[in-house]
């Protein structure tokens, strides 16, 4: 009896071992994989305004990662991408690399990308600007105040969610969801190809 005791108890201890070393996925292949884990996403609706349709403008405030202020109504004028996320968000980290390469591309045409981030840190926001080469800033927003200014636009469970802002600071797209370059692409062509 003793014996089979003794086997159990070391068969539940291996099974228990190997299942806690296990590799976790990482958030990427999360994403990836469709699985739906650890995030909730936008459906990826993609919405575009006519400029009779569009709301009052958007003025989210705060401070970047490196403590310099951003203020969003300060780019009136200026066609203004604004990407709402968080660092463990497997969409988010899906497309950062290309919304980078998106605000660089449009960079010399008075398109200006700004990030807003209520979940995380400045450190943590710093890190994740470094690793996926996100050059311009994000809001840090622990406050909350800058996801109030968006309330309304963004639905609170919706991220990563993209809205492109015309001159006026109007919300003139919305993706919910991942934002793919070409479709972001295009709602930034024909916002700035707008006249003032």
């Amino acid at each position: 009896m003793r014996i089979r005791t003794v086997a159990l108890a070391l068969t539940v201890s291996v099974a228990v071992t190997v299942t806690g070393c296990a590799r976790a996925d990482t958030l990427d292949e999360q994403a990836a994989a469709g699985s739906g884990k650890n995030y909730v996403a936008g459906d990826g609706t993609v919405t575009e305004l006519q400029p009779a349709d569009r709301g009052e403008p958007l003025s989210p405030t705060g401070e970047s990662s490196s403590g310099e202020p951003v203020d969003v109504s300060a780019l009136r004028g200026q066609v203004v991408v604004l990407n709402v996320w968080y660092a463990a968000c497997g969409p988010c980290r899906q497309e950062a690399r290309d919304l980078a390469a998106l605000a660089t591309e449009f960079a010399d045409q008075q398109v200006h990308f700004v990030g807003v981030n209520s979940r995380d840190d400045a450190a943590t926001v710093a890190a994740f600007e470094r690793t996926f080469g996100v050059e311009y800033p994000s809001i840090v927003d622990q406050n909350g105040s800058a996801a109030a200014a968006l309330t309304g636009q963004v639905p609170p469970n919706a991220v990563p969610t993209t809205l492109v802002l015309d001159r006026e600071g109007r919300v003139a797209g919305r993706i919910l969801g991942i934002a793919q370059p070409s479709i972001l692409r295009a709602i930034i062509k024909t916002v700035t190809a707008e006249e003032n």
